[in-house]
């Protein structure tokens, strides 16, 4: 086997995904192994897509994002449309994140107030006689 191709088994534990998720993804036609009988080889390319599928659902992108900026790439190309559209999708996706991010620490902060005051409210109440 060349040592540009990975079997599923590489490919799992160099991504630390299960082989469910690798066919998962290529049923979903985001990576293109090729065939040889029931294996499933994997070249430079099929890693370069992994690797920016994992990270763009890391980020929280969906998978039709995903396959948009996947198609958008241009072998030998200077790839401006996909980097444009990439910073487009993720200033998208950011401003997102932000907004969810503030919405979590004010209900963080009204948890804690919530149970600062049911241990006052506790600390006050008289104990019950059995």
């Amino acid at each position: 086997m060349s040592d540009d191709l990975m079997t599923i088994r590489q490919m799992c534990d160099a991504f630390d995904v299960t082989p469910r998720t690798l066919r998962f993804y290529e049923a979903r036609e985001l990576i293109f192994p090729q065939r040889r009988g029931q294996h499933r080889l994997y070249d430079r390319r099929d890693r370069a897509r992994l690797t920016l599928i994992l990270r763009g659902k890391r980020f929280g992108f969906s998978l039709e994002q995903i396959r948009q900026l996947l198609e958008l790439y241009e072998p030998g190309g200077g790839n401006r449309a996909q980097i444009a559209a990439t910073i487009a999708v993720g200033h998208d996706r950011l401003a997102d994140m932000e907004r969810q991010y503030a919405e979590l620490r004010e209900a963080i902060a009204d948890l804690r107030s919530q149970i600062e005051d049911a241990r006052t409210r506790l600390s006050a109440a008289p104990t019950e006689q059995p």
